[in-house]
């Protein structure tokens, strides 16, 4: 089987490159940013065409294409609501794809394979900012902990997988996420395109104010998508350790001067209101990166830039 790092990622732009989960806002920001490097010979199926959950269908792609190197971007994902309603589901489809995924990689001879998990990993009360190393040293957020065991499963498969057989197994682990292609839906939304959409619908029905919940003081980081997915080219050329490592942007920013800056770039003109009799959430939660950025990688889209990047897709492509 491929050894660990052997070859650089970056030098060969016809090799075969599985991106597993190439339609969600992860795959497709790395498919886009792999087209753009030159990369002419990527694999991509959606569900219809490859049932991930199949182990049998799995292990015949594998055998069938051959790909020397696979991103798992694939996951089944939700919010708390559907966490709390499905979470058969949500640990059960996230178990059986990574399972299937890094296994048949495996088999295979993938020479190199990253699996991309979630903040979620870490401990409900781990310490701020979050290092890699709290991962296992405390209880879970309830609301999502059938996502995160799955999650940290995947982690530890990566890890058992290179210690056995010395084989290229590397994962990452993104903070909140945001770019195009996210999701706008007015339930099932994070913060930030909630907010989007909300600050939108109000600017067009000519609203007089929009209220938010809480008091607007928990901090919170983002991520612009494109931005994990030059991570991800970096951590595919240059990283091959058995650690997890964390992918954030370092920059830390309140719900009050997030939701601001969402007003202003979307153009809403009304007043923004809090609701401080409604629960804030977490006051902090941000990622430790040093390990990433050690190794010279940077974040580059300042979030402004990646709102207004957002909002212009928005505008573009979601039904009003």
């Amino acid at each position: 089987m491929g050894a660990p790092n052997s070859g650089s990622f970056l030098s060969d732009k016809s090799a075969k490159i599985f991106v597993a989960g190439h339609r969600g806002l992860v795959g497709s920001a790395i498919v886009r940013k792999l087209q753009s490097l030159g990369f002419n010979n990527l694999l991509l199926r959606s569900h219809s065409e490859l049932d991930l959950t199949v182990q049998s269908a799995v292990d015949a792609f594998f055998a069938a294409e051959k790909p020397q190197f696979v991103i798992l971007a694939a996951a089944k994902v939700g919010g708390i609501h559907a966490n709390n309603t499905y979470p058969a589901d949500f640990i059960s489809i996230n178990l059986q794809i990574q399972t299937n995924v890094i296994h048949s990689s495996y088999t295979h001879g993938v020479q190199k394979l990253l699996f991309l998990g979630s903040s979620c990993i870490y401990p409900k009360f781990a310490p701020q900012p979050i290092p890699e190393s709290a991962l296992l040293t405390g209880p879970l957020e309830p609301t999502n902990e059938w996502y995160a065991i799955a999650k940290i499963a995947g982690i530890k498969m990566c890890q058992a997988y290179r210690i056995q057989y010395n084989w290229g197994a590397i994962s990452g682990m993104p903070t909140n996420l945001y770019g195009p292609n996210d999701n706008f839906h007015p339930e099932n939304s994070h913060v930030l395109p909630a907010l989007m959409r909300r600050f939108h619908e109000a600017k067009m029905r000519g609203d007089k104010e929009v209220v938010v919940w809480g008091t607007g003081s928990p901090l919170r980081e983002f991520l612009h998508v494109d931005d994990l997915a030059d991570a991800v080219v970096f951590l595919m050329d240059k990283y091959s350790g058995l650690s997890h490592l964390n992918i954030g942007s370092g920059k830390e920013v309140s719900i009050k001067e997030l939701a601001e800056l969402v007003k202003e770039v979307v153009g809403f003109e009304g007043e923004l209101v809090w609701d401080k009799n409604k629960p804030d959430g977490t006051p902090r939660k941000l990622m430790d990166s040093s390990k990433l950025m050690e190794l010279g990688w940077e974040p580059k889209i300042s979030l402004r830039d990646g709102l207004l990047d957002t909002y212009k897709w928005y505008l573009e492509n979601v039904k009003q």
